[in-house]
This record gives structure tokens, sequence and C-alpha cells, in this order.
């Protein structure tokens, strides 16, 4: 059964840090692509981060980069999500997603539906 499970989110000062967890299991971890979204309420979910499972190639919104750094240990199957410099419009709940059997690319962010499973999310809320 795959599963992704979300972890580190929390609350923090306009400025402030946190890392997101994301540890997935079920299913051959490289290969696939593994994405960050957030959805604020009233607002659609965002795709933020991506990264190629196994891999070294990144993706990132505009509205995140250079602020948020996505990484992976393979070895934990877990993927990672830094996130510097916070805004309270960073203020969400935050879903890992993976796309089986499919590559990242670079506008992989705007096609959620090719994400087939989704983690239960983890809020953030950033104060100022």
């Amino acid at each position: 059964q795959v599963q992704l499970v979300e972890s580190g989110g929390g609350s923090v000062q306009t400025g402030g840090s946190l890392r997101l967890s994301c540890a997935a299991s079920g299913y051959t971890y490289s290969g696939n692509c593994m994405g960050w979204f957030r959805q604020a309420p009233g607002k659609e979910r965002e795709g933020i981060a991506a990264i190629y499972a196994g891999g070294s190639n990144t993706y990132y919104a505009d509205s995140v980069k250079g602020r948020f750094t996505i990484s992976q240990d393979i070895a934990k199957r877990t993927v990672y999500l830094q996130m510097n410099s916070l805004k309270p419009e960073d203020t969400a709940m935050y879903y890992c997603a993976v796309r089986q059997w499919g590559l990242c690319s670079s506008n992989i962010l705007s096609y959620q539906a090719l994400f087939g499973t989704w983690g239960q999310g983890t809020q953030v809320t950033v104060s100022s």
C-alpha cells in the first residue's frame, strides 16, 4: 500500500524556519516524482517544489524560489522541504504527493492530477 506521511509542521514567526518531512512507503522509491503542495484557506492548492526521487533535478514555484529547498534521503525514503524566511502568506496546509512511474519536469507543479497518492498534510502557520 502506497503511503506518504508528512511531519514537521508548526507555528513560527515571520522570518523563521521549518523543515517538513515526507516519509514514503509501499512502493519503489526511486524513479518517481515527489512533490510538495500547499493549500491556504479559501485558495486553490499550489504546487511549490518537486524532486526526482533518486535523482538530483529539483523544481520550484516562483513564490518559494530562493527560500525553500527540497531534498531527499534515499536510504530513508524521505523527502524534505526546508523552509526559510517564512512569511505570513506561507501559512497553509502542506502536502506531499508522488507521481509514480513518471518523470518530473519543469512544469510538473502545474499538473497536480498526475500525482496519484497524497499524504494527510501538515499545518504551517506563520505569524507576523
